[in-house]
């Protein structure tokens, strides 16, 4: 993987959809988007900063970075560079479960797994989506012989990732 998609030393701000019902006592504005795009773009930008080119006070940025923080919105995670860091083999898994009633057990062991980066619901040919991050191609292998144990799994395909081209964070602007 390539060290341009990936931040070893710098705080990324992770957007985290809401899987609950949506509370509408902060409904995200213009300001909220503004920004969210600087701490996309740096997430160690600094509150003054940030202000100054919004032409806002700090206290306003404070306020509203803290609700953005409380309601879900964000969070401010490190995000490391996985091959940096001893991860070499890294997939994507079509999951399919039989019988399908037992999806969302097989999905809330898959999402218990420390290799599983991603994990999603999907239609189509197979029911779950995952993506996994593991030391070499042993650890994968018995990565996905658990996965294969886990009752409701009927079949496993592994697609391994050589090279990741594009790794970010949603523009914003698109939902404008």
């Amino acid at each position: 993987m390539s060290n341009i998609f990936f931040v070893h030393t710098c705080f990324d701000v992770t957007i985290i959809p809401k899987t609950q019902t949506i509370d509408m006592s902060h409904v995200l504005d213009d300001l909220d988007f503004a920004i969210l795009s600087y701490l996309q773009k740096d997430g160690r930008m600094s509150f003054t900063v940030i202000a100054d080119k919004l032409q806002v006070s700090i206290g306003t940025i404070r306020t509203r970075f803290n609700k953005l923080i409380e309601d879900g919105t964000i969070s401010i995670i490190g995000r490391v560079d996985p091959d940096k860091v001893g991860f070499h083999a890294y997939a994507h898994i079509a999951v399919f479960v039989r019988p399908i009633t037992l999806k969302e057990k097989v999905a809330q062991e898959i999402m218990n797994k420390p290799e599983v980066s991603f994990l999603a619901m999907t239609s189509g040919d197979y029911d779950l989506e995952v993506d996994a991050m593991c030391r070499d191609n042993d650890h994968l292998v018995k990565f996905i012989n658990e996965l294969a144990e886990i009752e409701g799994v009927h079949q496993t395909t592994t697609t391994m990732y050589f090279k990741v081209y594009k790794y970010a964070q949603p523009d914003l602007n698109l939902l404008k």
